[in-house]
């Protein structure tokens, strides 16, 4: 069980989750879906996993201000204040800050970790070990650690941490480089040489540590809420959320992923040996899921295939699919929209199917 009342961890639950549409939809997106029918959605899994490490108290939810309901029916342990419901869309950076001047008002010489909620973790306890290790690290020195693990295959849709040389424990290293989504010869070209990991999008640093990099990363908005007179370190909670809300849209629209392995010299690598794939696209859930007959993935779905290959397919409950000699497609189903489309390059052409649906047809099938 959970002991140390020093850590603490931040979930990233606020994506709108345009590239698993259409089952992902824009007023109930993928984080909180139960895309393989293991009767939990990608937040209460993630949720579950890190609670076997962080006291229940001390988990923080960030995640867009229409969505908290939802994050809350299906948390119902978490007291309230412990969702942190954003009033505009701003990526990571800006999330991970507000989650850090919360632990701030209640533990000033807190650890965190931060993790996305839509990532599949394969062996529960290395996973366990890593996020210890690296807690354990980050109370010791200052410094960001980020998990990396070994690619699988060349996959264009992730980031790639090159490591430098190994630091201060086994299986830490400096950040050397860092590319996100790269073509795939540049993706093959980083795992034969055995020197690039997986960003795995999992920080850890002391909250002290990570609000002096924010704020040096993202200087206009901390500059001109010191102008108008407030400060976020003594601001009790209540204060601390109406500053965040009015402060917010000011915030810039950067990732965490940049901000810390762009714009950090201290920032770590540590290379980990727990099963891990982002669940973020189509393609991605395809690579990461077990295939059967035919190399075909068919996510919690009652079909009937025949002479098919290479294809993923969702469908709701209570239909039945029946389908012929198809190869290399996407084939997902979701309330009043049914998608078919090409396996290969799906993320660029699902964004441009929804960009074009959400002007044509408006919000309705989006």
């Amino acid at each position: 069980m959970p002991t140390d009342s020093k850590n603490y961890c931040v979930i990233l639950a606020g994506g709108r989750g345009k590239r698993l549409w259409p089952s992902s939809r824009m007023g109930h997106p993928k984080q909180f879906i139960d895309l393989f029918g293991t009767g939990r959605t990608q937040l209460q899994q993630t949720f579950d996993r890190i609670a076997k490490i962080i006291p229940l108290e001390n988990i923080f939810v960030t995640t867009n201000d229409e969505f908290q309901p939802i994050a809350r029916e299906q948390l119902p342990m978490l007291p309230e204040e412990n969702f942190l419901g954003e009033p505009v869309n701003r990526n990571t950076a800006p999330s991970v800050t507000w989650g850090c001047y919360r632990i701030l008002t209640l533990c000033p010489d807190a650890n965190v970790i931060v993790m996305p909620s839509d990532q599949a973790i394969i062996g529960e306890e290395a996973f366990e070990r890593c996020v210890q290790s690296a807690l354990g690290f980050v109370a010791q020195h200052d410094g960001i650690i980020v998990m990396g693990v070994r690619p699988s295959r060349p996959e264009p849709g992730y980031g790639y941490i090159q490591m430098g040389d190994e630091s201060l424990e086994i299986n830490l290293h400096n950040v050397k480089s860092f590319s996100e989504k790269p073509e795939r010869e540049f993706a093959q070209m980083f795992m034969d040489s055995g020197e690039f990991l997986w960003n795995t999008g999992i920080f850890a640093s002391s909250v002290h540590h990570l609000l002096q990099h924010f704020k040096a990363t993202m200087p206009a908005i901390f500059r001109q809420i010191e102008m108008d007179g407030f400060s976020f370190e003594n601001a009790n909670i209540n204060d601390e959320a109406q500053l965040v809300w009015d402060y917010f849209s000011l915030f810039p629209n950067l990732s965490i992923d940049y901000s810390v392995l762009e714009n950090s010299d201290d920032a770590y690598v540590m290379l980990c040996d727990f099963g891990w794939a982002d669940l973020g696209t189509w393609h991605s859930i395809y690579e990461a899921k077990s295939v059967g007959e035919g190399d075909n993935v068919v996510l919690d779905s009652n079909v009937i295939l025949e002479k098919c290959k290479d294809n993923i397919i969702k469908l709701p409950k209570g239909r039945l699919g029946v389908f012929s000699d198809l190869e290399g497609y996407i084939v997902v189903e979701n309330e009043n929209v049914l998608m078919i489309c090409k396996k290969s390059d799906s993320s660029a052409q699902i964004r441009k199917f929804v960009n074009e649906v959400q002007v044509r047809l408006g919000e309705e099938f989006i």
